[in-house]
């Protein structure tokens, strides 16, 4: 049977859906850069908890940059509208994550110019701001940004621009949607919490331990509550919907609750994630042994976010709303590349499997012994 663009145009959506998922997952790292200080209450325990986070650190920014990659290659009117547009969002992300590589490259080093306290307040900003701002980009994928598509500019030879922003704070006004800023601030609890198990499997230090088991249920509480709300204003607001026939857009209301009763196995998906989170950290809060929080968390938020994902882009929903002009709203079906190009990059996507067993391997190598402050004190640390 020949796969024709509507099979592309939907598997590349679910890379790109799975990408953010694992994406959302190892923003633990940033998570963890928030609770150096609330955890740690000694240099050596610092050191334990940065160097936890050290090791881990590269896999978020290299899944980072394979997100953006990817969306590049599939949906490129995605890319030039939205990193094109909102280029003052996109840019403080980035920022924030270039600053996050500077510190653990330099922090520990000897006569560094800025000093090691200026290197944990920049892993602050990343853990602070890099996670809330991924988060408001993210909710723009219901709530709409400030955007017009026009085609037909490719023929003008003085602006051949296809998307325009039609506000100056081009990005910035993302933040000022409670919806989105509620998406981030969630996303941050969440982080928060999965960084509290991640050192509970990860250092074997029962100060540590205790520590964290502790802040796994003080950011559990706000997370729940900010998630239920989300959830909550998501599935009673009004979407967008693609009329297959005419490709016209038009508002539907309550467009996601009836994309998840006409998606069943989202639905389904997006339960078990929430069981597996809520397995986690009830388990991890009141079990004074139990390491595994993390994987339980770990798989539960991929497979929340890969549901959301799927509410934002299938069923005929623009994963990329217009706020000022319906009919510029994005769909995979008009923001994808071409079929040769879909076709090309999905042989290129087969290679996945085998980038996600080397990342399996690396991370079984180096969490092979947990963590101790006897290895770090012997100077063997990197970070």
């Amino acid at each position: 049977m020949e796969l024709n663009e509507f099979f592309y145009q939907h598997y590349w959506w679910f890379i790109i859906s799975l990408l953010g998922a694992l994406l959302v997952f190892l923003l633990f790292v940033q998570g963890g850069q928030t609770l150096l200080t609330t955890i740690a209450k000694k240099p050596i325990e610092k050191t334990m908890l940065v160097n936890s986070l050290g090791r881990k650190w590269e896999f978020t920014f290299t899944t980072l940059v394979v997100f953006g990659g990817a969306f590049f290659a599939s949906f490129p009117l995605f890319y030039s509208t939205s990193f094109g547009g909102a280029y003052w969002l996109w840019m403080a992300i980035l920022f924030s994550f270039i600053i996050q590589a500077v510190s653990y490259e330099y922090r520990s080093r000897k006569g560094n110019l800025l000093g090691t306290k200026v290197y944990d307040i920049f892993l602050l900003i990343n853990g602070v701001v890099g996670i809330i701002l991924l988060g408001v980009a993210v909710g723009t994928f219901f709530s709409g940004a400030d955007f017009k598509v026009d085609k037909e500019n490719l023929m003008d030879i003085y602006q051949p621009v296809i998307s325009t922003w039609v506000n100056p704070y081009h990005g910035l006004e993302a933040i000022a949607d409670w919806r989105n800023l509620l998406l981030g601030v969630t996303v941050f609890f969440l982080a928060r919490v999965q960084a509290s198990l991640y050192f509970m499997n990860n250092i074997a230090d029962e100060t540590i331990f205790n520590r964290a088991r502790r802040q796994v249920l003080i950011n559990a509480v706000p997370f729940v509550v900010l998630f239920l709300i989300f959830v909550g204003a998501t599935l009673t607001a009004d979407g967008y919907e693609l009329n297959p026939v005419n490709g016209e857009v038009f508002v539907r209301k309550y467009k996601y609750f009836f994309n998840l009763i006409e998606m069943p196995w989202v639905a389904v998906m997006f339960l078990i994630g929430v069981v597996s989170v809520l397995y986690a950290i009830i388990r991890a809060a009141f079990s004074k042994t139990w390491i595994c929080g993390i994987w339980y968390s770990g798989i539960g938020t991929v497979l929340v976010v890969l549901s959301l994902f799927f509410l934002a882009g299938y069923n005929n929903t623009p994963y990329y709303p217009s706020a000022v002009d319906l009919q510029s709203s994005l769909t995979i079906y008009n923001s994808s590349s071409s079929l040769f190009t879909l076709e090309v990059m999905t042989v290129v996507s087969f290679l996945v499997p085998f980038v996600l067993a080397y990342i399996v391997y690396a991370w079984r190598a180096m969490d092979k012994k947990p963590i101790t402050e006897q290895e770090m004190e012997s100077g063997e640390h990197t970070y």
